[in-house]
């Protein structure tokens, strides 16, 4: 990777405003060094996803333009062979430009044509960020595109392996723990019966329905403005280029793309990066929902449920000595609470824009691929970190289990609601096994009500044979 430029000695530079001073070792130009003064705001650049989105078209761009003819085939090779440079991540230190700034993201782009023009250069030839690195594009098509690019790549070769690695996992385990039997739980008060395999069983459910979801969302992501330039008439494109470029992109990211037949709708919106996010927020709610499960299983050891035991991972007090905290799915929790964050922002900015062109792509950019990033991260570590390593505590379900009244429920068609609501309460009054307070009151043998009561079969639903309507 690049090195930052040495502030200390400048050169000049000049665009259509005038002339200013660059840092003497910047590969950028005037346009950027404008933005850098524009928008000290954050301090963030662009992600490094979108930068290798950027070079991914810049490259295809050029590629397409010298194969029609339109570029010289030197320049064509040079300016392509600049751009992979900059996709694969060899000058990101040349790419300040923060991620508040102009809301069609022109001055990326324009960082991007500066840093490659001026990599593609050379005594011999002289490469033009505009008039050749950006040749038939315009910001407003170039950064959707790169939005589009970057986000299906991010998913393809993150965000989706690591789905299904947490599944995998989830679903070994549940293998591995398909006759334990636990005391399931509605509104955190006791239920009728499940096994783990069953509980796991419902989190990779909810799993495969995301990964489903997501999947069919990329039909969409995949349609790119390329080659509608500024406004999706395509002035200065030729009407081959949106295709030639999606075809390329394909080839060189070795996924899918195809040119938007309406370029129009992809540079005036980002409906499809507000649908990929409402994705990614539907996830996010489904890693909620198996963090949370695995604190409150996981709570303890003695005073909490107590049913599983997670890996140590650290020391969980800085005052209170042996105390071991389930920092895995605490993390997971502000993960889906971040992305969830950042699928408000998303919306709003999907929303903001006039007529032909949206006008927060920088930041949608940015949090899209943030929201990415966290999911893919934390899922590796909710898999390998906590739930690979579980360890189920037998003696505090079996108890539990044992003193469930809630099980009482299998004698409804016997011996009515009513009495079985009887039993139940008195069984828990005091504290007793529900089987041995049935024995007493319900009218059926030992044996009926070992049969009747017996949790395995429980798991298993539907009404025990010779079970008739009670009174």
């Amino acid at each position: 990777m690049s090195k930052l430029p040495n502030a200390a000695a400048f050169r000049t530079e000049h665009d259509s405003m005038g002339e200013l001073q660059v840092p003497a070792e910047a590969l950028w130009g005037a346009q950027t060094q404008r933005a850098v003064q524009n928008f000290p705001i954050s301090g963030r650049p662009m992600p490094r996803g979108f930068i290798r989105a950027l070079g991914l078209v810049k490259a295809a761009a050029a590629e397409v333009n010298a194969g029609l003819g339109l570029l010289p085939g030197k320049s064509g090779k040079a300016i392509r062979a600049a751009a992979l440079e900059v996709a694969e991540g060899k000058h990101d230190a040349h790419f300040p430009v923060d991620i508040y700034q102009t809301g069609s993201g022109t001055s990326s782009n324009m960082n991007a044509n500066e840093v490659i023009a001026r990599l593609a250069s050379n005594a011999r030839q002289k490469i033009h960020p505009n008039d050749h690195v950006n040749l038939g594009q315009s910001s407003n098509d170039v950064v959707p595109t790169a939005i589009r690019v970057s986000a299906q790549l991010a998913v393809v070769e993150d965000l989706l392996p690591a789905l299904k690695h947490l599944r995998r996992t989830i679903d070994k385990r549940g293998r591995s723990l398909g006759k334990v039997v636990k005391t399931g739980r509605t509104h955190l008060m006791d239920a009728m019966p499940l096994t783990f395999a069953q509980e796991f069983g419902a989190w990779s459910s909810q799993l495969a329905s995301a990964e489903a979801r997501l999947t069919d969302t990329l039909k969409r992501l995949r349609r790119l403005p390329i080659g509608g330039t500024a406004i999706g008439t395509g002035i200065n494109a030729h009407p081959q280029f949106g295709k030639k470029v999606a075809r390329a992109l394909s080839t060189l990211t070795r996924t899918s793309f195809d040119s938007a037949q309406d370029k129009f709708e992809g540079i005036a919106t980002q409906d499809d990066a507000v649908e990929l996010s409402g994705q990614l927020n539907a996830l996010a709610v489904a890693l909620i929902k198996i963090a949370n499960d695995l604190r409150w299983m996981n709570s303890g050891p003695l005073g909490g449920l107590g049913e599983i035991e997670l890996p140590a991972l650290q020391p969980g007090s800085s005052i209170m000595p042996g105390k071991v905290n389930p920092v895995i799915p605490e993390a997971t929790v502000m993960v889906a609470a971040q992305v969830i964050g950042h699928h408000t922002a998303i919306t709003v900015a999907g929303q903001t824009g006039n007529f032909q062109l949206n006008v927060a792509l920088p930041l949608i950019a940015a949090n899209l691929l943030e929201s990415i990033q966290l999911l893919s991260n934390v899922m590796r570590l909710l898999a390998d970190d906590a739930i690979a390593g579980l360890k189920v505590r037998r003696d505090n379900v079996d108890a539990a289990l044992a003193r469930n009244p809630i099980l009482v429920t299998a004698l409804n068609p016997i011996i009515g609601y009513e009495k079985a609501a009887a039993i139940a309460k008195r069984a828990y009054r005091e504290q007793r096994p529900v089987l041995d307070v049935a024995l007493e009151d319900s009218g059926l043998s030992q044996a009926e009500l070992e049969t009747l009561l017996d949790p395995a079969e429980l798991t298993r639903g539907g009404i025990h044979e010779g079970a008739v309507g009670g009174g």
